[in-house]
């Protein structure tokens, strides 16, 4: 019983160690997790100790800068956490956020329950852990990347061209590729590392586009076996022999011709299917070999290839076709998962989190405009709303208390003005706040008020007696009043007023910036993705929600602002119609009184 128990808690603490951290001085790691459903449909297996190219752009990796130098804290590892993977890195640009990487998968790839691996890095202390021969088996013989710069073999065995006349062209199937003209070539001279022998096959392979119909360009020369193209067809000849395929090449595309050669003859495939078998005795070929046109220099190819190599070894269909889906410009065989520290292994992110992990620096910064944009509102939205409750019920106090008095005493709620009150006036924030106890201290009608019984009082003359007789006012005289009360009235809108354009700019110009980012950030994300030539939806989906999160960041600023801009908006306007209807209550009153 006890090992029973034992074997359960060990089964049930796999998964566990399975995710374990591989080494505390990398920060930081990604899940990469091979389509193994896709591949089924197409009849493939996961290749083991095969090549995989990882893609990395916006659309699936965010942190190009956390990247040591030219990518040297980089490292793979297998799904157990613990076999480090070969890698090399072919291409990366920080600046342009894009990369690309060779990694030799595990051996028991194709068995494991989940086809997967790990990506680790931010390790600023790291020193450099690719190894470019090391990505290869023994059977490689060559492989040109055709990288910028001279033409190099990138196995151990160090298969250097003899002379290369080929140009570097840009937007190759995998970076840079190899261009030809009709008159370019590149030679090979003969080694003994490879010799191509009859005893254990070999197979040429190479991705390859041709803009036009060729008239016979060749592909690869050596010996009696041609491989080339004729109009938009490829062709085999051995020895006199043809084999012409059953499927044409598509212009302005690139697609993967692989030749493999046993005891039993020879398949011709495209894109790592079969179209043709050409039976025939296969000859060891040793002589010197050529690519782009013959090894005399004659039938030049007008295209461009990329990815050559050569394998003393036939390849299988699963091999060829795994390595069709897994370097196509628009493979999706690979699924990049979120990136992890130590601390958040315990839990996933959310959907929200993820899609922020994602957003560009020029995203952040539209983000961090509309965000001050927002609090400069909110402060707008916030303080109008103190002022403006303030001033209603203040306004409402006063009308009851001045309703109550007749024409001979209008001015008997007048009072004078305390200490400090001009600061009050300019501010009526900090009259909402303070609470200044003084009668009808946050009405805008009384100070309408003061004022009207200011101006009435400088023309009134009183008598000297017991009882106090007023004079008359003449028209012209209750004009002026009515005219002083209306200049106060014009500045207690413009306070009422101020800084309610400050919505007027988060209304309006909330969504455009949040725009704006939006169409930056997919420009940008498409950008990267037609630089590393990746196109699936786990590319462009992670890179449109991140742009599209500053139009979100924008709505969130202008929606709050609308409706709090129609509402203080209603609010004043009945505050100016109470102010409008005062004046001429008061003036008409006054009239009454002294005219």
């Amino acid at each position: 019983m006890k090992r029973i128990v034992f074997l359960v808690a060990a089964l049930l603490a796999m998964p566990g160690l399975a995710q374990a951290w591989w080494n505390d001085d990398w920060g930081y790691r990604k899940k990469i997790t091979i389509d193994a459903q896709q591949l089924q449909q197409g009849g493939v297996t996961p290749v083991a100790e095969g090549l995989v190219l990882v893609r990395l752009h916006t659309g699936n990796f965010s942190f190009f800068a956390d990247l040591g130098e030219k990518g040297k804290d980089l490292r793979f590892m297998a799904g157990d956490d613990k076999t480090p993977l070969k890698f090399y890195i072919e291409k990366i640009d920080t600046v342009n956020e894009m990369a690309l990487i060779w990694v030799k998968l595990p051996k028991d790839i194709a068995t494991a329950d989940e086809p997967m691996f790990w990506m680790y890095y931010g390790n600023p202390k790291a020193v450099d852990g690719q190894d470019a021969p090391g990505i290869f088996d023994v059977a490689q013989a060559v492989a040109y990347h055709f990288e910028a710069g001279p033409v190099k073999d990138a196995t151990a065995y160090a298969n250097q061209p003899a002379t290369a006349t080929q140009t570097v062209v840009e937007g190759g199937a995998i970076g840079e590729a190899g261009g030809f003209n009709g008159s370019q070539s590149i030679r090979i001279a003969a080694t003994p590392a490879i010799q191509m022998a009859v005893e254990f096959g070999w197979t040429v392979s190479a991705w390859v586009k041709i803009d036009q119909a060729q008239t016979d360009g060749v592909i690869f020369a050596r010996d009696g076996l041609i491989l080339s193209v004729r109009g938009q067809t490829p062709v085999l000849e051995v020895n006199r022999k043809q084999l012409v395929s059953s499927a044409d090449l598509n212009l302005a595309t690139w697609q993967y011709l692989s030749v493999a050669g046993n005891k039993d003859g020879f398949t011709l495939y495209v894109d790592g299917k079969p179209v043709g078998i050409l039976p025939a005795s296969v000859p060891s070929l040793l002589g010197d070999m050529s690519i782009g046109a013959a090894v005399d220099g004659s039938r030049g190819l007008v295209g461009a290839v990329d990815e050559f190599g050569i394998a003393k070894v036939a390849r299988d269909q699963n091999y060829l076709q795994f390595a069709a889906m897994m370097q196509g410009q628009s493979s999706a065989l690979l699924n990049y998962g979120e990136d992890s520290t130590p601390d958040s292994e315990e839990g996933g992110e959310s959907y929200l989190m993820s899609t922020l992990d994602n957003v560009t620096v020029d995203g952040w910064v539209i983000i961090g405009i509309l965000g001050v944009m927002f609090i400069v509102s909110t402060l707008v939205i916030v303080s109008k709303a103190i002022v403006l409750n303030r001033t209603r019920s203040e306004n409402k106090k006063f009308e009851e208390a001045f309703s109550q008095l007749g024409a001979k005493n209008i001015s008997n709620l007048d009072h004078q003005d305390e200490d400090g009150q001009e600061d009050y006036d300019e501010s009526p924030l900090l009259l909402s706040l303070t609470g200044n106890h003084a009668a009808f201290a946050g009405s805008s009608i009384y100070r309408i008020y003061h004022v009207g019984v200011q101006e009435m009082n400088k023309r009134l003359a009183k008598s000297v007696g017991a009882e106090a007789a007023d004079q008359g006012l003449s028209a012209q005289a209750l004009n002026a009043v009515k005219a002083s009360m209306d200049g106060v009235l014009v500045r207690e809108l413009q306070k009422l007023n101020s800084q309610m354009v400050l919505l007027t700019i988060a209304i309006s110009g909330g969504p455009f910036l949040g725009l704006l980012g939006t169409v930056v950030g997919v420009m940008i994300t498409f950008a990267a993705i037609a630089a590393s030539g990746e196109v699936n939806v786990n590319a462009i989906a992670p890179g449109i929600a991140a742009a599209l999160a500053a139009t979100v960041a924008g709505l969130g600023v202008a929606i709050p602002a609308l409706f709090a801009y129609n509402y203080l908006g209603s609010m004043i306007k009945a505050v100016t119609a109470d102010m409008h209807v005062f004046v001429d209550e008061f003036v008409a009153k006054l009239a009454e009184q002294h005219s």
